[in-house]
């Protein structure tokens, strides 16, 4: 199937991968506490790698082994929150 992901997004190992850079450790922190907020009210997580000022996410759905129109939606919502 091909399918249309969000700008900046690329399909790794099955998931939906993205890396984001910030001016320091604080304002990836903030970010990474605003894709949890998300994350929480969506019931539905990304896996998360923070490395000083870069994060990486990875939004896949584990029970259907896939990315779903979920992770679609999560990733371009999360996308935005980056600026």
């Amino acid at each position: 199937m091909n399918r249309e992901y969000p700008e900046g997004w690329e399909v790794s190992e099955g998931a939906l991968e993205r890396e984001f850079r910030f001016k320091d450790f604080a304002a990836a922190m903030s970010f990474v506490d605003r894709v949890a907020e998300i994350a929480e009210a969506e019931n539905h997580h990304p896996d998360i790698e923070i490395h000083y000022n870069r994060v990486k996410l990875r939004w896949w759905t584990h029970s259907q082994q896939a990315i779903t129109d979920r992770d679609v939606a999560l990733a371009e919502r999360t996308g935005r929150l980056a600026g």
